[in-house]
């Protein structure tokens, strides 16, 4: 059986963001939360590659949907590899390991991780066919969907999963886009290095800004009306980190520094608990 441990040491090179509130999350949800951010980071390594091609993204995200679908109680870490085999030494070790990420959640849930990430590996090669044409902002709406605002509504499912805790589903789709969105702008340079812009035709920077800061406000309301406990927490560290980015953009600079992250983390878990996490990223 995959361990939350090297689950968690894996995490830790792959998301500063997310490895904090992860770390904080009680044993089960934990696990599950792990084995969603994991298999999706998973495909999403593929989606972003900079050396494969587009037909192999599609066929290789394919591949891995179609070995979610199969999925049972009974599946080894092996099945949800099958079709990887021939492209070891160009996936990262996130991707070629989404064999233990799958198997890592209890029981009850994972066959609700496995759907979400067999869609979202279908809509992944979706985009890489059309080699990720975004012309209006529904053709944004679309894709945010695609690749966050659905991780939103997956969220959301594990939320009542593990307490019951109910949520606005069209909140916890902007919740997903949000972050998203800031994602699209904190990489625009850097996409449009490897061919790919995310803007839709005629849009600059301003417009994408305000486009995420009005998914961010149902972010916010999301947040905001999720009751004290483990989703609270794990909510308001990503949003507050991706607030704070925007702004930073906003300002010019490029990202959020080492401090600027404790400043951000610290109110939220107290100073001791910072410092603690910190030091592990």
């Amino acid at each position: 059986m995959p361990s939350i441990k090297s689950a968690l040491d894996l995490l830790k090179e792959t998301s500063r963001t997310f490895f904090i509130p992860i770390s904080l999350l009680p044993p089960g949800l934990q696990e599950a939360v792990a084995s969603a951010y994991l298999c999706m980071r998973a495909i999403d390594q593929i989606e972003d590659h900079p050396t494969l091609d587009g037909n192999t993204k599609t066929k290789l995200l394919r591949q891995i949907s179609l070995n979610l679908q199969a999925g049972t109680e009974s599946s080894a870490v092996t099945d949800f590899a099958v079709g990887l085999e021939g492209h070891s030494e160009q996936l990262d070790e996130v991707t070629q390991r989404i064999g233990e990420w799958a198997l890592l959640a209890p029981d009850t849930i994972a066959p609700r991780i496995w759907d979400a990430t067999a869609a979202m590996a279908d809509r992944m090669a979706y985009w890489a066919e059309q080699n990720w044409r975004i012309k209006t902002e529904a053709d944004l709406d679309r894709y945010t969907f695609s690749v966050a605002g659905a991780v939103g509504l997956m969220l959301s499912d594990l939320w009542a999963w593990y307490d019951g805790t109910e949520t606005s589903r069209m909140e916890a789709i902007g919740f997903g886009r949000g972050l998203q969105s800031v994602n699209i702008l904190r990489n625009h340079l850097e996409d449009k290095d490897r061919g790919v812009d995310f803007f839709p035709e005629g849009w600059t920077a301003d417009d994408m800004q305000r486009y995420a800061r009005r998914n961010l406000k149902m972010a916010d309301a999301y947040t905001q009306a999720l009751p004290t406990g483990p989703a609270l927490l794990f909510c308001r560290i990503p949003l507050a980190l991706a607030t704070a980015t925007i702004d930073a953009l906003a300002q010019g600079r490029e990202k959020l520094s080492r401090a600027d992250v404790m400043a951000i983390v610290t109110p939220l878990l107290g100073v001791g608990k910072s410092i603690e996490l910190m030091t592990k990223v």
